[in-house]
């Protein structure tokens, strides 16, 4: 047989035969395969169902003929043999690309061109080489710094700024070989990374500090890029600023002394740069500092000095003795510049102590006193010293106990490096001069003492020299008893600075060291996870009540070693500051009873006249607090606090006090009970010491004003301000006036008993215009009369006795009548004058006198203007009386109408 095979079509041929049929072999063939024509052989081999190249691309099968066969059945039928057939299926594009991912993302980093940042691919089901494979990639986004290659690479094709822009985002599509694009766009993410620069990061710059909420954590958040470096060591210093701020941080600013006696120090201790006061007045003139709230500073500009008055500071010190000063001084020169000096008075100029700066040096000049022995002593003794010239505030303090001298600067040691000796002074007579900022100079004698470590000078009489350029604060002189490194340090200890509270678990992978004030630590450590931690719990602390407001400038210092030792990567220093909040200043009140009369015996008395005796010491702040109502809103509450107060000061208001007859007192054993100090002069009383408002009160309640000359005094006038921190805060100003009373003699009763009203209230007027007098002149005008008052005692004297005839004539005649009125109206003619001084007119009601007393003052006033006194009669005197009587009620009228005067006498 000859076989003739084509794709799709069959063609068998057999000799003789006919061909009945062919047969396709093999499992789920998608093919049959039809007889065409029996004679020729053809046939066609066709697809059952539509065929589908992605799921199968070819098919191989076998196929076989077969004939009619012999016999009726054809059962005898004949096959050929197999032959095999291969079938491929041409594809179609009709599937789209498809992006494998929903979204892409990428992370670069600024300024630089990467050649690849991420790829994108998208397949194509389609399953011909030409349909399915993915030609080109495009970025539909437009004008974005990014292009795509065809294998789905995406790149930048400029370097990012991620100032300019911290994250692109890009459309993305897809095109296969037969120019179907994909069915869903992509969406591409890129984020911009800053340069990789190690620092710390979480840091806030501006940190708010609100008073008396104790610690604040300064770096909460802090962490430290390293950017991967492999880091083996990290140290870092904190540095808190406070340079500007009073004496170099915010301590207690109360008086040095007080300070003094709160650090232990409380014998011996004599303040000589005090805040200026009526006891301490020698500072008034000094230009001071005042911007550091109340820090008491003081400026020498190199041609102020004062002197310090006799008797403040023994001329002779006591051996051992301290002296210690707060100073800010720079540059040096080459000039002498004296903080304290004491030199003779007049004549030979000797120095005989004296603490001075020179070339940046700290000189003590110590002369010895004249002695037996005239041995070469030591004189002088030199510190060499950068915190002389530094320009910041610095606690010095000097123990002496000779021949040794201590030095003590902001709490640390130093020694001498060089000590000059010199021969004792010889003996004289001559007084010294303590002065401050120059020494006292006299060349109105010659100085031939050749022995005298001072400068000559030359011309004038009488001089300050060696004048200081810089700041002085707390210059304090303690004899007998040395200072103790206890006193010391907490004279020089801030009130505010850093703290850290380590957490256990890393206390001892990091090492903390402070520096004596607090103002700066320094941590050092190997694992950055503990480092951070302890950074994360460094604060910032201020234990002062009401400190002081403003900035506080911070600085993180950081070195980093890696594997090879050396510093592999450098970390900037991070700055910021915190902001401390004005404090709620309180407000100090004193009340009490502001105005009260005495008698003149109570004044003279040895106990005197309690000048406060209910005295009521209150301090409040005011806050402001959300009451939750309606709408939110705010209001102002006033709370009431206790704190300590350190000076109360009496003035006396108008005169001095006349010490040969009056003075203040107050019971010096109760003060120092309570470990204050009492001071006084002609103008007042001073009480000094830190202490409660409590205490205060007791001592002021104790405070008592004698006088025992009191003929001429009729009123006084005191004034009491009390502050504290040196007079930061101050309270209002209490102003008591005392009233004496003044009781006449027994033979005074008995005249004034009929005397009138106009005539009586001719002295009061008196009284009132003598109270604004000088006390001394009072006196001298009562024990020589004037020739005017000579002439109005005889007239008054001769009224007085015309007026008492009148009346003894008048209760004659109405004897009768009056007894019946007066026990018809007890209550209204019942007087009870035992505690007056005078007897009114039983004429008149008591209104009547004060209607009386008017018009005696104006009559006084006429009088006064010239008008003669000597034509007054008693007929005008009772006219007089009777007009005023008709402005009396209707019970005074009544009364009156049966008290007619009867004058047929007259």
């Amino acid at each position: 047989p000859v076989k003739c095979l084509s794709t799709f079509w069959v063609s068998y041929c057999m000799t003789g035969w006919e061909i009945c049929g062919f047969r396709i072999h093999g499992q789920n063939v998608p093919f049959e395969a039809v007889v065409l024509d029996k004679s020729t052989g053809e046939g066609v081999i066709r697809a059952k169902d539509k065929l589908d190249c992605e799921l199968q691309k070819e098919h191989t099968f076998t196929i076989q003929a077969y004939d009619c066969g012999e016999g009726p059945d054809g059962g005898n039928m004949k096959k050929s043999h197999k032959a095999t057939v291969h079938i491929q299926v041409n594809d179609m594009n009709e599937y789209s690309p498809v992006f494998k991912e929903k979204s892409y993302k990428a992370t670069v980093i600024e300024g630089k061109k990467y050649d690849s940042i991420l790829k994108v691919e998208a397949v194509d089901a389609d399953c011909s080489f030409q349909f399915s494979q993915i030609c080109s990639y495009e970025i539909v986004t437009p004008d974005v710094p990014f292009t795509v290659d065809k294998d789905g690479n995406i790149k930048n094709t400029e370097k990012l700024n991620y100032s300019k822009e911290h994250m692109y985002k890009l459309t993305v599509t897809a095109y296969d070989c037969g120019k179907n694009r994909a069915s869903e766009d992509v969406l591409v993410k890129i984020n911009i990374k800053p340069t990789c620069k190690p620092s710390w990061q979480g840091f806030n710059k501006r940190i708010e500090y609100e008073p008396g909420t104790g610690s604040l954590a300064l770096f909460p958040s802090m962490h430290l890029e390293t950017c991967e470096e492999p880091i083996t060591s990290i140290q870092a210093s904190i540095m808190l600023e406070t340079n500007h701020i009073g004496k170099g941080c915010d301590r207690d600013t109360y008086s040095e002394k007080s300070l003094h006696k709160l650090c232990g120090a409380s014998t011996g201790t004599v303040e000589l740069l005090p805040a200026p006061s009526n006891s301490a007045n020698w500072t008034v003139g000094l230009p001071t500092d005042n911007g550091h709230d109340s820090d008491q500073v003081f400026e020498f500009n190199g041609t102020q000095a004062i002197k310090v008055p006799e008797g403040v500071v023994s001329t002779t010190l006591k051996e051992p003795f301290t002296i210690s000063v707060w100073m800010r001084h720079g540059p040096g020169s080459r000039e002498k510049e004296t903080i304290l000096c004491n030199s003779d008075k007049t004549e030979m100029n000797r120095h005989h102590y004296s603490l001075y700066v020179h070339n940046c040096r700290l000189v003590l000049l110590l002369r010895q006193e004249p002695t037996e022995s005239e041995n070469y002593k030591p004189a002088e003794f030199h510190w060499k010293l950068d915190q002389v010239c530094d320009k910041e505030w610095h606690h010095y303090v000097l123990n002496i106990e000779f021949p040794a001298v201590t030095l003590f600067v902001d709490g640390a040691t130093f020694e001498p490096f060089l000590v000059t000796e010199d021969y004792p002074l010889h003996a004289s007579k001559i007084e010294t001069q303590l002065t401050i900022g120059a020494c006292w100079q006299d060349l109105s004698g010659h100085d031939n003492d050749t022995e005298t470590l001072s400068e000559t000078l030359t011309g004038g009489s009488a001089l300050m020299t060696q004048y200081f350029r810089g700041n002085l604060a707390g210059l304090m002189i303690r004899s007998g008893k040395l200072e103790n490194k206890k006193v010391i340090d907490c004279l020089y200890t801030c009130k505010e600075g850093l703290d850290v509270q380590l957490p256990e678990e890393v206390a001892s992978a990091v090492k903390v060291e402070f520096n004596p004030n607090q103002s700066s630590l320094t941590l050092e450590g190997d694992d950055i996870e503990s480092f951070e931690k302890v950074m994360q719990h460094i604060s910032y602390l201020n234990s002062r009540q009401f400190p002081t407001p403003g900035i506080r400038h911070l600085r993180v210092t950081t070195t980093v070693k890696c594997f090879n030792e050396e510093t592999c990567i450098s970390v900037p220093d991070s700055e910021g500051y915190v902001m401390v909040l004005q404090p709620e200043e309180p407000k100090i009140s004193l009340s009490g009873i502001d105005h009260f009369a005495r008698g003149a015996a109570e004044f003279e008395s040895t106990e005197g006249v309690t000048l406060f005796p209910e005295l009521r010491i209150v301090s409040t702040i005011t806050r402001e607090v959300e009451v939750e109502v309606e709408a939110e809103t705010e209001t102002v509450v006033s709370e009431e606090i206790m704190h300590n107060l350190d000076t109360c000061e009496v003035t006396v208001v108008g005169d001095e006090l006349n010490g040969d007859h009056e003075s203040l007192e107050v019971d010096l054993a109760q003060i120092q009970q309570r470990a204050l100090e009492m001071s006084s002069s002609n103008v007042g009383m001073v009480i000094t010491g830190v202490n409660t408002m409590a205490n205060y009160e007791q001592v002021l309640h104790l405070i008592r004003y004698r006088n025992w000359h009191t003929e001429a005094l009729f009123d006084r006038k005191f004034k009491l301000v009390c502050s504290e921190l040196n007079g930061r805060y101050i309270s209002n100003e209490f102003k008591v006036e005392v009233n004496v009373i003044h009781t006449a003699n027994p033979m005074d009763h008995a005249n004034n008993a009929m005397v009138q009203p106009q005539f009586i209230n001719q002295v009061q007027h008196a009284s009132v215009d003598l109270s604004g007098h000088n006390l001394a002149n009072m006196h001298q005008s009562s024990v020589v009369p004037s020739a005017a008052t000579i002439v109005i005692v005889v007239c008054v004297s001769f009224l007085v006795f015309m007026i008492i005839l009148g009346v003894f004539r008048i209760r004659a005649a109405h004897q009768g009548t009056l007894r019946d009125q007066e026990n018809g109206k007890e209550n209204e003619m019942d007087w009870d004058d035992s505690a007056l001084t005078i007897t009114v007119n039983p004429m008149e009601t008591y209104e009547d006198q004060h209607s009386s007393e008017e018009e005696g003052d104006e009559e006084e006033e006429e009088s006064e203007d010239g008008e003669e006194e000597d034509d007054i009669t008693s007929a005008e005197s009772d006219s007089s009386e009777d007009e005023g009587g008709e402005q009396e009620d209707q019970q005074g009228s009544s009364r009156q109408q049966q008290l007619e005067w009867d004058d047929s006498t007259y």
